[in-house]
C-alpha cells in the first residue's frame, strides 16, 4: 500500500493513525475529519470540562511533536461524502477526492435528537462545540435543566449540573436507568445515585414533545406532565455515522459489517471505532475505540485478516463522586453475586461494592462502585478466563485517558 486514508480524526482515527505508523507502513497518510479540532478526548465532555476543571487544552490526545512525527496530512473541518464502488477513492463534500490503497474507516456516531425542530436552550453533548455551548449556558446562572435519558451520557451530564447548582430531572423511559447494561438489581443501585444527589429521577415515562417556541421552555411528558426547563439535554443515544457510505459496497447495519478483525466487505477497507460492528457487537466505548485499531491496521496491511480485535468489553462512568466500572458480557438470567461490599434496597452500605455476574458458574461480567483495586483484580481474571491472558498480565488502568 502506497496511501492509506483514515475517515475520522477523532479517538479510533489517532490511535489508528498511530498503528499505522507503528506497525511499519511509511506511505501517504491523510486523516480525514470533519470536525475543524485536532483530535480530543470526549469523556471529559460530560464532566471535567462541563464543570468548569479543564478547559480545551486539556482534552487534547495529541501535540505538536506527534503529529509531526505521524507525517500525516489532515484534512479536518471537511465531511466525507463517499466511497468508490471499489474503495480506491474517498470523496470529500468540498469537491475534493483522496486516491487511496487502503481505508480505516473511524467516522464515529452521531446523537441522536428530539423531534420537533431546534430550540434555543436544547442541546446534545457529543462533540466539543456540543459541549461549549452547553457549558456557556449554564454558567449563566441557575436554570432548571432536564435531562433526557439516563445512561451514561445523560448521568454523567445531570451529575455535572447538579454539582454546578443547577435543579436536575433526569427522565427515563424505562423502569430503571442502565438495565440493558447492568441488570434490573444492579440498575437500581445507579438509580440511588441519582436520588442520592438530590436530582430528581422520572422513570417509565417518554417525552411527549417541547414546550416554547424559539426557547425551551418545558418538557411535556407522555403521562401528562408538563417540566417547566431552561436548559434540556437529550441524551437518547447515538447512531453511527454510515450515511456518506451509501451505495458503496460495504454492509452497514447500525454500524459498518466487519469480521471479528474489524475487516469489512472490502479487504481494504477497515472500521473501528463506535461505527464498526465487529464480530456482530457494535461498542461506543473508550476502549473499544483504543484497542480495535491494532489488529484493524495489521489486517489492513495484510490484505486478509491475521487477528483478531475482539477484547472484554470495559467502560467506566464517574457520577455524584463515585466511579462505576463494568467488564464483560451480562445476559439476561445471569445471576448477581456481591462479592465486596454490601446492598441493601439498591442502596451499597459502607462504600461501595464489586459484584460479578455468573452464569453456569463461570463469572460472565463484573460490576464494581468505588472498589477499582478490585475490580482491576476482577478484570484481569475475566480476561483470563475469556482470552486465556494470564491473570497477572498488565492492562491499561481504569479510566485511564
Amino acid at each position: 500500500m502506497r496511501t492509506v486514508t483514515v475517515v475520522g480524526a477523532s479517538l479510533a482515527g489517532l490511535y489508528a493513525a498511530r498503528e499505522l505508523r507503528a506497525q511499519g507502513f511509511d506511505g501517504r497518510l491523510v486523516v480525514v475529519g470533519d470536525e475543524s479540532h485536532q483530535p480530543y478526548d470526549r469523556p471529559p465532555l460530560s464532566k471535567e470540562f462541563l464543570t468548569g476543571r479543564a478547559d480545551e487544552a486539556d482534552l487534547a490526545l495529541t501535540d505538536a511533536g506527534e503529529l509531526a512525527g505521524l507525517d500525516a496530512r489532515w484534512l479536518l473541518g471537511v465531511r466525507a461524502r463517499g466511497l468508490d464502488a471499489r474503495g480506491r477513492t474517498v470523496l470529500l463534500d468540498d469537491g475534493r477526492t483522496v486516491s487511496t490503497d487502503g481505508v480505516v474507516v473511524a467516522t464515529g456516531a452521531a446523537a441522536r435528537h428530539l423531534a420537533g425542530g431546534p430550540r434555543a436552550g436544547v442541546h446534545t453533548l457529543r462533540s466539543l462545540d456540543d459541549a461549549r455551548a452547553l457549558r456557556a449556558e449554564l454558567t449563566r446562572g441557575p436554570c432548571r435543566v432536564v435531562v433526557v435519558g439516563g445512561g451514561f451520557v445523560g448521568a454523567e451530564t445531570a451529575s455535572s449540573c447538579a454539582a454546578l447548582g443547577h435543579d436536575v430531572t433526569v427522565v427515563e423511559a424505562a423502569a430503571l436507568p442502565l438495565v440493558p447494561q447492568l441488570g434490573a438489581e444492579l440498575a437500581a443501585v445507579c438509580a440511588t445515585l441519582h436520588r442520592r444527589a438530590g436530582v430528581r429521577l422520572l422513570t417509565g415515562v417518554s417525552v411527549a414533545g417541547l414546550r416554547g417556541t424559539t426557547a425551551v421552555t418545558g418538557v411535556a411528558l407522555t403521562d401528562g406532565r408538563t417540566l417547566p426547563a431552561d436548559v434540556v439535554v437529550v441524551g437518547i443515544g447515538a447512531v453511527p455515522n454510515t450515511a456518506w457510505l451509501a451505495g458503496s459496497p460495504l454492509l452497514l447495519n447500525d454500524g459498518v459489517l466487519c469480521d471479528d478483525g474489524c475487516v469489512s466487505a472490502l479487504p481494504q477497507v477497515v472500521a473501528v471505532g463506535d461505527v464498526a460492528r465487529a464480530g456482530g457487537l457494535r461498542a461506543e466505548h473508550w476502549t473499544s475505540a483504543t484497542s480495535q485499531p491494532r489488529a484493524a491496521v495489521r489486517n489492513l496491511l495484510a490484505g486478509r485478516t491475521v487477528r483478531s480485535a475482539r477484547s472484554v468489553p470495559y467502560f467506566w462512568s464517574d457520577q455524584y463522586g463515585s466511579r462505576v466500572q463494568f467488564a464483560g458480557r451480562r445476559r439476561d438470567g445471569d445471576t448477581v453475586r456481591v462479592e465486596e461490599g454490601t446492598i441493601a434496597d439498591g442502596v451499597p452500605e459502607g462504600g461501595g461494592f464489586l459484584a460479578r455476574y455468573e452464569r453456569a458458574g463461570r463469572t460472565t461480567a463484573v460490576l464494581a462502585v468505588d472498589r477499582p483495586r478490585a475490580f482491576m483484580r476482577a478484570r484481569r481474571e475475566l480476561a483470563a478466563q475469556t482470552t486465556g491472558t494470564p491473570a497477572t498480565a498488565g492492562g491499561p488502568r481504569p479510566g485511564a485517558t
